[in-house]
Parts: C-alpha cells; structure tokens; sequence
C-alpha cells in the first residue's frame, strides 16, 4: 500500500506541475493574443478553462495525500491519543463518504450527461472536463484508507503536515 501510495504522489505531482505549466502559458498566450494581437484565441481561453479545473481537483487529492488539507486543529490536539486516533479516523470515513457520494458518484453523473454536448472552442465532449470529479474522488478516498490503515498499524494519530 505504500508503495501505490508513493506511485500515486509521484503521478499527481507531476501531473500537477505539467497542469500549472500550461495554464501558465495558456493564459500568458491569451493575454498577449487579447492585448497586443488584438484578436483573443478562443481556444487558449477554453484549455485554460480545462487545465485550472483538473488542477485544482488533482492537487486537492495531491493535498490530501501530503496529509496537508485545512482542518482545526486545537480541539484534536487537547484529546488524548486514543481518542485522537478515533476523531482522525471518523474525519477519514466522513471524507471517504463525502468522496464517494458527491465526487465519485456525482462526479460519473455528471460526466456521462456532459459527454454528448460538446464544447465551442475545441469541439471535444465537455465530459473530458467533469471527468476529473470521479478520477479526484478515487484518489481523495484511497488517501483517506491509507491514512486509515496507517494510523490502525502505527497505533499513533497522524502528524499534521503545516
């Protein structure tokens, strides 16, 4: 399992950083197409559109991964370890639930009624753009199992990345 797991890190961050790269050239190209051309490329707009949209749901699942998402951490820190471990593990199901219903489940839905219409300025199906919803869910939830089997082995909550 830790072995996926550093696979799977390896995945997303790269995956990230190619999303970052060329939303950062897209966006550079339509500010330079809109203001010096004159003439704003349609395309460009819309494969920004669909690189800020995966990167913001891979590096959510990235996040997750590094054990780094926004939580309050002052009321777990006053509970003794026993009951630390219970609270991460109930914040772990309650993630995996959410997951699994919003952007597994949700996520399919939606894709599948988005496949057949398609987008103006590439004319590829817009379902490539909901896709990451399921494919983000997938991740967030094998995250949160093995934060589940990692505390459950170490017998210790986990540490909290800043």
């Amino acid at each position: 399992m830790e072995a996926i797991k550093k696979v799977l890190d390896k995945v997303l961050s790269t995956i990230c950083v190619v999303l970052f790269g060329a939303l950062v050239i897209l966006v550079t190209w339509q500010v330079f197409t809109r203001l010096v051309l004159n003439d704003p490329s349609a395309i460009s707009e819309e494969l920004a559109k669909y690189c800020f949209v995966w990167l913001v749901l891979f590096g959510a699942a990235f996040v997750f991964g590094e054990n780094g998402h926004m939580r309050i951490e002052f009321i777990q820190d006053a509970l003794p370890v026993k009951l630390k471990m219970g609270t991460q593990i109930f914040i772990e199901l309650s993630i995996i639930v959410f997951s699994a219903l919003v952007l597994l489940s949700g996520g399919l839905t939606i894709t599948k009624l988005a496949w057949t219409q398609m987008s103006a300025a590439l004319q590829i199906p817009v379902g490539y753009l909901y896709a990451a919803m399921p494919i983000s869910g997938l991740f967030i939830i094998f995250y949160c199992v093995y934060n589940i089997y990692i505390i459950s082995k170490t017998k210790k909550p986990l540490e909290i990345v800043d």
